[in-house]
């Protein structure tokens, strides 16, 4: 069975460069629909490589596994292996793939694009998951938008 990826794209005011950056790097900031640990995080990490660790960190240092990272090409490109199954809980053996690019645009600012692929590997539910993570990524994607849009304000 093959099940459509899911597509959400924004365009923010910041360079590629920034835009990449304010993504890896200040994720817990705009993340805001959930979490995986058993407390809010403060801190989401994605290792700067490929074959680096995706993960959040909550206030006494727990570790929560999100997925790994397939490759990791600032300013323009980020793929991350996202291992959750369909209930949302870490699964190492089922990835799925979330690929963002930051493509500069006519305004001077950058059209983010993420795709979230391999869906159909989630079996009798890739549907039901598509449908969840389809709303959700595009929620992530305006708060990551409002989210660079107020830094690049307060740089200017």
């Amino acid at each position: 069975m093959s099940v459509a990826p899911v597509v959400s794209t924004v365009s923010v005011k910041a360079r590629p460069g920034r835009a990449f950056e304010l993504f890896v790097n200040h994720m817990v900031q705009w993340w805001n629909t959930c979490n995986f640990g058993d407390n809010p995080p403060v801190a989401i990490v994605i290792e700067p490589r490929a074959g680096g660790r995706w993960y959040e960190r909550d206030a006494k240092g727990r570790e929560s596994e999100w997925g790994t990272v397939l490759s990791y090409e600032p300013p323009h490109r980020l793929l991350l292996g996202w291992g959750f199954n369909a209930d949302f809980k870490y699964d190492p053996n089922l990835l799925t793939e979330v690929e963002l690019s930051f493509t500069a645009n006519a305004a001077g600012g950058t059209d983010v694009r993420l795709e979230h692929r391999n869906l159909e590997r989630f079996g009798a539910d890739a549907a039901k998951v598509a449908s969840r993570v389809g709303g959700g990524w595009q929620a992530l994607m305006n708060s990551f938008a409002a989210h660079t849009d107020h830094h690049e304000n307060q740089e200017v």
